[in-house]
């Protein structure tokens, strides 16, 4: 019987990709003729940025763990497809799902698709037209080795077509990282904080390299913070590339801005539900923000969800400082932008996406 089963191999890399693996897994379940294999490239490699989530998201423990972390991002690249090589060889998958625009999701498209394995990507079509970002060089390389190309906006099915894809690759399906949203939400409601929480707060996220890379940048971002603080405390989950940036500076300077360590899915989620405002240069964070209504302010140039933005909570404000300023201004004097939900982000992309698979295979 198992050797009549379908093999399906998810490879997830990065603390997006769970979100949007779990409800394809979930989904995937229900059919008995399929076999499920996860493999962690290990890109997130601690306990508060990847083991937690597996467990508050209740996917299992992936049967398979890379460890590719740390170094260049060739070097992860390029260690990472010798290294998928022998996992697919090995497992001969009927199907190989990639998910996001993480390292993973190229290096992963590049061997299967050199092996000749069959690859479906989860979250295609999304473009920044930035190719200085490397996620934008990791989603066009994914979406141009891909077989099947699951979009979570329509703007993904136009950039697709766009590039030459077959119509009859691609499908419209919704966001997978929202079903996660939707089912997880109310377990968020009961859960335990190691710090406290003021009554009225914003949430900022920042990790992106030209936020945080450069030191004078990313203090003036931080002096800034700490005076909208005045108004409305800071909480800053400081992902550890900001960290190392700053470190010796963060509480004794800074009154107004509680800062953390990364926090686990069930704790964001609940800080963005009730969050006055956020400011972030994170994509996920520009979707769920939009999802669960919260103004949201962008740092940066660009973004490869311009439906946050057309028909969101989201603005773009760019990565000057001072545009966020006017932007701030703007908000405080009551004048707070409304956005509706997007299409198809009714929490049953993972159902759209497993019905597509089992009649694919």
């Amino acid at each position: 019987m198992i050797d009549k089963m379908k093999k399906i191999l998810h490879v997830v890399g990065a603390r997006p990709n769970f979100m949007k693996l779990r409800p394809v897994y979930e989904n995937l379940s229900k059919y008995t003729d399929m076999k499920q294999i996860i493999v962690h490239t290990g890109q997130h490699f601690d306990y508060n940025m990847s083991g937690v989530f597996f467990e508050q998201l209740g996917l299992p423990k992936p049967d398979i763990n890379l460890e590719i972390n740390g170094g260049t991002v060739l070097n992860q690249i390029g260690n990472g497809i010798l290294k998928i090589e022998k996992v697919l060889s090995d497992f001969i998958p009927d199907l190989v799902c990639i998910y996001g625009d993480v390292n993973a999701t190229s290096f992963t498209s590049i061997a299967a698709s050199k092996l000749g394995f069959k690859i479906a990507h989860i979250e295609a079509g999304l473009r920044s037209f930035d190719k200085t970002m490397p996620e934008e060089t990791n989603r066009i390389i994914a979406d141009c080795l891909s077989d099947y190309l699951f979009t979570p906006s329509i703007d993904g099915d136009y950039n697709l077509t766009k590039e030459g894809k077959s119509p009859e690759q691609i499908f419209f399906v919704g966001n997978v990282m929202i079903d996660s949203l939707i089912e997880l939400m109310p377990k968020s409601k009961i859960v335990k904080f190691k710090f406290d929480i003021p009554e009225i707060f914003a949430l900022v996220t920042l990790h992106r390299p030209s936020n945080v890379d450069d030191y004078n940048n990313l203090l003036g971002i931080i002096i800034y913070l700490e005076e909208i603080g005045k108004e409305c405390k800071i909480i800053f989950p400081i992902h550890p590339r900001t960290k190392a940036k700053i470190e010796f500076k963060l509480n004794s300077t800074f009154k107004n801005i509680i800062f953390v360590d990364p926090l686990s899915y069930l704790e964001f989620i609940f800080l963005e539900k009730n969050a006055r405002f956020i400011i972030t240069d994170s994509g996920g964070v520009q979707e769920e923000s939009t999802f669960l209504g919260t103004p949201c302010f962008t740092l940066r140039d660009n973004t490869e969800r311009p439906i946050t933005v057309t028909k969101g909570t989201n603005i773009l404000v760019g990565s000057d400082i001072n545009k966020l300023k006017i932007q701030m201004d703007i908000f405080f004097k009551g004048l707070v932008k409304k956005g509706r939900i997007p299409d198809l982000w009714d929490g049953k992309a993972g159902s759209r996406i497993a019905k597509i698979i089992s009649e694919i295979l």
